[in-house]
């Protein structure tokens, strides 16, 4: 007998031993991030960036395949005995020596995972992770002058490509209310006096909000440079109407972590199937947020309609996509995104 065909029977055997339990599942439990397992980490740090924000210090298991500077992951962690699925753009450069990676979490008002992650979370935590995504990076041939156009958590991508990338003119205007709410402020002042970055800090309790018609007077050739932006949709807003207007909008990369919302319908009654639960629900609100007040268990990734990590049967009715208007009825078969869709009247989720 080969030793492949001994290997197989060993595993069999052991499946008979094991059962209703498969013997991965007691590997898990020894080796939770060897290769070959469902891809985890373990949270080994936490640091406090600011009052409301804080460095999450993740080693990641074997299968993890590296990310481009800019880009974001899903984590799954239990906060009070619930998966919860959120995403964060990576802080860490590519090449970290140790092998770790990092993500920095903002903790926003009501915010389930975000205020776990910063309030909560300790060393040893097992979370699940998903491979790294997303296109808001640097091209491989760097540009010659980059801009960076941040506000609040929007800073993070950006810190990520600043930390990565050794770029021969880079100029950050980063605005945040107060000067101890800036993330990463010691390593932007850190980078300035390095003469590796131009930062304008604004804030905004003090100078107001940004104008646009500034740029000129705070980064006079703002236009020949190329220009990655993230941060409140309002921000992101007119910076896409101000690039447009001068017809540059190709020079403009943005990066939401909201999507844009452009039409809201009508609301109704939401049932979800599964859980037998029932709620109201206005046209505006996006319907995994409807089925996380109410208790149901709903999967979600990206909450900005990019991931399609929370898509769910519509099982009667009809929801309409908050970014476009669209409407869709249910039929045999049909997938809704809930994290852009909302009810437009009385509908059925399966969850």
């Amino acid at each position: 007998m080969t030793s492949a065909a001994l290997r197989s029977r060993a595993w069999k055997l052991l499946e008979m031993v094991t059962t209703p339990l498969l013997p991965s599942d007691y590997l898990d439990l020894v080796s939770p991030l060897r290769a070959g397992a469902d891809l985890r980490g373990r949270i080994e740090a936490v640091h406090p960036e600011t009052d409301d924000a804080a460095t999450i210090v993740i080693k990641p298991g074997k299968s993890w395949r590296g990310h481009v500077a800019g880009q974001y992951i899903r984590i799954g962690i239990d906060v009070d005995g619930v998966r919860l699925w959120r995403a964060y753009s990576v802080t860490s450069p590519t090449n970290r020596a140790d092998g770790r990676i990092t993500i920095t979490v903002k903790a926003i008002p009501d915010g389930k995972v975000s205020n776990h992650l910063v309030r909560k979370a300790k060393p040893g935590t097992m979370i699940q992770l998903d491979q790294a995504t997303g296109d808001f990076v640097l091209p491989a041939v760097k540009p010659a002058k980059v801009l960076y156009l941040t506000a609040g958590s929007g800073i993070t991508p950006a810190m990520g490509m600043l930390r990565d990338a050794q770029l021969d003119d880079v100029v950050m205007i980063h605005s945040a209310p107060r000067q101890e709410d800036v993330i990463f402020r010691n390593d932007l002042h850190d980078l300035a006096a390095d003469e590796a970055l131009r930062l304008v800090e604004l804030h905004t309790d003090t100078d107001g909000m940004l104008d646009l018609a500034r740029l000129e007077e705070l980064v006079p050739d703002w236009a020949e440079r190329e220009t990655w932006a993230c941060g409140p949709a309002g921000l992101l807003d007119a910076a896409e109407v101000h690039w447009a207007s001068h017809g540059i909008a190709d020079r403009l990369h943005t990066e939401r972590f909201r999507p844009t919302v452009i039409v809201t319908g009508d609301g109704g009654t939401v049932t979800f199937t599964t859980t037998d639960k029932t709620v109201e629900a206005d046209g505006a609100t996006p319907l995994l947020n409807v089925g996380e007040e109410a208790g149901v268990l709903m999967p979600s990734g990206c909450r900005m309609g990019i991931c399609f990590g929370c898509v769910t049967p519509l099982k009667a009715g009809a929801v309409r996509d908050l970014r476009t208007g669209e409407i869709t009825e249910a039929e045999a078969g049909v997938l809704i995104q809930t994290c852009v869709s909302a009810a437009a009247g009385p509908c059925e989720i399966e969850r």
